[in-house]
């Protein structure tokens, strides 16, 4: 009896109804709303550069991207935004990105390799060295402060939209957030020219290696 009485309100719903959405969809305003709703893809498709992923990863000769990073600030003040371009401009730099603050191969080999290596990478000319990872800022802060690599005079920049990540086609998937790759590169001018990728060997971005390329 249920079944028989579900039935015939479906039935009931059907003929009242049906007529309507068709009629809708034979509509001006239908129409329109399916232009609207293609255009608004369209222009989410055609964003900002900074939203950007690139189909292929980071090369020596490419110019890193003009991206806005975010340094974490002692005791917590709010973070200042840092533009990657203007802060390297007209210098040798080394960036090193990890796929995560605080987690063990970053903070007990790749970091560290970078802390001890700061003289040499001065002797060979590198004028700053850069930590970056998609942590967020004060997060990043807290890294460099207890791991000694901001007192080793690493900057620590977050990536926390992972706006640099994607440009140098360097995302890994993760169940909480996008994160980097490892990886390591040398900069001049902001062009790349020197990249150590990890997919072999993590250990081929440490500085050492680094170094011995220099």
């Amino acid at each position: 009896q249920f079944l028989a009485s579900y039935s015939k309100q479906s039935e009931m719903i059907s003929r009242c109804f049906l007529p309507l959405v068709v009629a809708f969809l034979h509509s001006t305003s239908a129409r329109t709303f399916g232009s609207a709703f293609i255009t608004g893809s369209s222009a989410i498709g055609k964003g900002s550069t900074a939203l950007k992923m690139s189909s292929t990863e980071v090369n020596i000769g490419d110019k890193l991207p003009a991206v806005t990073l975010t340094e974490g600030q002692a005791d917590y003040e709010s973070p200042v935004e840092v533009e990657l371009l203007s802060l390297i401009a007209g210098k040798k730099v080394a960036i090193f990105a990890v796929p995560g603050a605080f987690t063990p191969g970053c903070s007990k080999s790749h970091l560290p390799s970078f802390i001890t290596a700061q003289d040499e990478l001065k002797a060979k000319g590198v004028e700053m060295t850069i930590c970056v990872a998609t942590n967020d800022a004060y997060v990043m802060e807290a890294w460099g402060r207890t791991s000694g690599g901001a007192d080793a005079g690493i900057r620590f920049l977050s990536d926390g939209n992972a706006e640099l990540t994607k440009a140098l086609g360097l995302t890994m998937g993760s169940d909480v957030f996008t994160r980097s790759k490892r990886y390591s590169l040398i900069a001049e001018d902001g062009v790349v020219t020197q990249y150590f990728s990890s997919a072999e060997e993590s250990s081929n971005t440490w500085a050492p290696n680094v170094l011995s390329a220099l």
